[in-house]
């Protein structure tokens, strides 16, 4: 131990691994990067949302991942680049392709770059990390795994795929249920395995349980490895004060038969994480988490600016 990286009050920063998904996932990541020394970060990135648009491998939650940590991305929206043009877009559009999902033209190159070496038999571990050492980036990025994994919902239209949902269909249709196409084939991966048997911090982004964080755990070989680590595990929270801060996690809660609060998402944590974040707002609330056996712990949740994550970022180091 004295080795590591130590804080300001003398006491070694932990290795820190981050489940994590869409653009909240991401600003906690952000967070944690500023608050870590160089190297003591890893980032496990929800891959279910990836898909192919126009011959391209996107995989959305990787790249908000990469384009927040190197300072790139949309300062409002949270996802895509900053100072974008959309060019290609408009003359997609004028020949009548399908323009239903946006990628601006600088995006469009992290796309070019990856399916190219997809089909040259790079791995998508082995992409992401030469994409983010291009970005300039010293966190590590991991997908969940390397094989292709496909969210789906059930709804009362039918079986959707989560971008026909989320993107296309402007997230209207009530989710029945949840399933993860391919997962039984997936894997681990070393390096997803090597960052959790190393970690002495485990947190669950405040990203939406069922489409973000929940195939992370499915990987085969994930959730065991999260079980068996020493680490200490914390979930934050994607709801406050009963409402979602983006997203559709709320209404997925409701739909699916869950309380729509804080302690509806603790509940499905429950026996993955040992200490749950409540946001100010939610601190009534303290006494039902610990009925399920993890430590409550109330802190303000929503990262509304750098300070704000950062602020955050260090109470979740630190015990």
């Amino acid at each position: 131990m004295n080795g590591l990286p130590r804080s300001g009050d003398g006491s070694p920063e932990p290795s820190c691994v981050l489940l994590s998904g869409g653009v909240g996932g991401a600003r906690m990541a952000a967070g944690l990067q500023e608050a870590l020394p160089p190297g003591r970060l890893s980032v496990l990135g929800n891959t279910g949302d990836d898909f192919e648009l126009l011959g391209l491998r996107v995989c959305p939650d990787l790249d908000t991942l990469l384009y927040t940590l190197a300072g790139r991305a949309h300062p409002d929206q949270g996802w895509g680049l900053q100072n974008e043009t959309w060019q290609c877009m408009h003359a997609l559009e004028e020949l009548g392709a399908p323009c239903w999902f946006q990628l601006g033209d600088r995006d469009l190159a992290t796309h070019l770059v990856r399916t190219e070496a997809l089909k040259q038999g790079r791995s998508l571990t082995g992409v992401t990390a030469d994409l983010a050492r291009a970005l300039g980036l010293k966190t590590r990025v991991l997908p969940m795994c390397d094989e292709a994994v496909g969210t789906r919902l059930r709804t009362r239209e039918g079986l959707l795929d989560f971008q026909d949902y989320f993107v296309r269909r402007g997230q209207r249709d009530r989710v029945l249920e949840v399933e993860f196409a391919g997962i039984r084939q997936a894997r681990a991966t070393r390096e997803v395995l090597e960052a959790l048997a190393q970690a002495e911090l485990v947190v669950l982004a405040p990203s939406n349980p069922f489409v973000s964080i929940a195939p992370i755990l499915a990987v085969p070989g994930l959730g065991q490895a999260l079980a068996q680590s020493a680490a200490r595990k914390i979930a934050v929270s994607p709801i406050v004060g009963g409402r979602a801060l983006k997203g559709p996690a709320a209404a997925m809660l409701e739909s699916m038969g869950h309380e729509v609060s804080a302690l509806g998402v603790a509940r499905l944590y429950s026996g993955v994480v040992d200490e749950f974040v409540l946001d100010l707002e939610d601190e009534h609330l303290a006494p039902a988490v610990a009925s399920l056996g993890m430590m409550p712990r109330v802190l303000p949740t929503v990262m509304s600016g750098p300070r704000e994550r950062l602020a955050l970022a260090r109470a979740l180091i630190r015990p």
